[in-house]
């Protein structure tokens, strides 16, 4: 039978806000039941359509503003069930059928707006899993997807650092100039007709006890090695960093946040994207019911993304989605979220906000 995490002075198998069959410790085998229980039902979908698709803008390495497509594929879940992952809520369950990934991008090609940024220069596919898994996008679809985004300079997808690999290279090579038939590439609404790949992995965090427990599978060994198999095969690499993730306390987030931004660069990340860590998974609910759990202030946002910048590695962005729920106050609410919103535009510091309503100063200092 495997420990839980219950507060001490509790029953057991109870912790002390009252939460019988606490996360298990150990083993992991145990901890994907665990977290399955405590979901809503999923809804069903249309595998034929993307789940979302808008336009934005992302400063690039050599600091131009890119106009961006970002295409929501609907896709299977990820094999692995982390404990902080909501991203299950719009995927399915069974495998993705050959031609399915092919006909969403169609939908997101034709369905998307370039009227305030012009055309497009770069896309990125996130399936809410891992690209490279099977299941999520058939192998089979990879010369039809190439050839769909034959038009962009750079391609991002999301995956798992354990599904890096031949997959990987399989599809950064249908990406080269000479997959692209020249119809499609003299058609497109892109400047560059040579698209250069990039993964996304998911750090989540470099603290020993916090990553162990959010079954993700991975052991930052993990991470390193296919960060490696990147750069040596010249894919770019970016990260995604959770900010103040279960069992690492609001006190402690900033400085871990630090650690985890240096790792990802050491590894050769060329951008990293701060996510705070939300409510509604139902897992990391229960969790925060025991007290294991607290999702960050919008203002350790702030400090995490100025602390970052501060550090002049390479590109942070803050998350912004859904951001209004990180918030207490409606009166300054706008007004950091337009601040976040410039900085990951500009990657320069601005000055910091206060509110006579909250109190809430934000102080932009170096975490410990």
């Amino acid at each position: 039978m495997s420990k839980s995490l219950g507060h001490a002075g509790a029953p057991a198998g109870q912790n002390a806000a009252g939460l019988e069959h606490g996360y298990p410790d150990l083993p992991a085998s145990d901890r994907t039941p665990w977290i399955r229980e405590r979901r809503a039902p999923r809804p069903s979908f249309d595998v034929w359509l993307p789940h979302s698709v808008f336009v934005e803008r992302e400063r690039s390495a050599a600091g131009e503003l890119l106009p961006t497509l970002t295409v929501l594929l609907r896709s299977r879940e990820c094999p692995w069930h982390c404990l902080m992952c909501d991203l299950w809520k719009s995927t399915v369950s069974h495998a993705i059928p050959p031609g399915a990934v092919s006909a969403q991008i169609d939908v997101a090609l034709t369905r998307h707006d370039t009227s305030r940024f012009g055309r497009l220069r770069q896309v990125k596919l996130y399936n809410s899993g891992s690209f490279f898994d099977a299941g999520a996008v058939p192998p089979s679809d990879y010369p039809s997807i190439a050839r769909r985004l034959a038009g962009f300079e750079r391609v991002i997808v999301e995956c798992h650092p354990k599904l890096v690999g031949a997959r990987t290279l399989e599809f950064r090579d249908g990406l080269s100039p000479s997959s692209a038939p020249a119809a499609l590439a003299s058609t497109s609404n892109c400047a560059n007709p040579i698209p250069r790949l990039e993964v996304a992995m998911g750090l989540e965090t470099v603290h020993p006890l916090a990553l162990e427990r959010l079954n993700k599978g991975m052991t930052l060994d993990d991470f390193r090695r296919a960060a490696d198999f990147l750069r040596a095969h010249q894919i770019a690499l970016r990260a995604f960093v959770l900010v103040q993730p279960p069992f690492v306390p609001e006190a402690e987030a900033l400085g871990w946040v630090e650690r985890s931004l240096n790792f990802a660069f050491d590894c050769g990340a060329t951008a990293v994207s701060l996510i705070p860590t939300r409510l509604g998974n139902g897992a990391l609910d229960d969790l925060a019911r025991a007290t294991q759990f607290s999702p960050p202030k919008i203002v350790t946002l702030e400090n995490a993304l100025d602390c970052s910048l501060a550090r002049k590695r390479g590109r942070v962005f803050a998350d912004l989605w859904d951001l209004e729920r990180f918030s207490s106050c409606p009166a300054c609410f706008p007004a950091r979220r337009d601040r976040l919103a410039t900085i990951n535009l500009g990657q320069s510091e601005l000055p910091a906000i206060s509110c006579v309503v909250c109190g809430h100063a934000h102080h932009s200092a170096t975490a410990r």
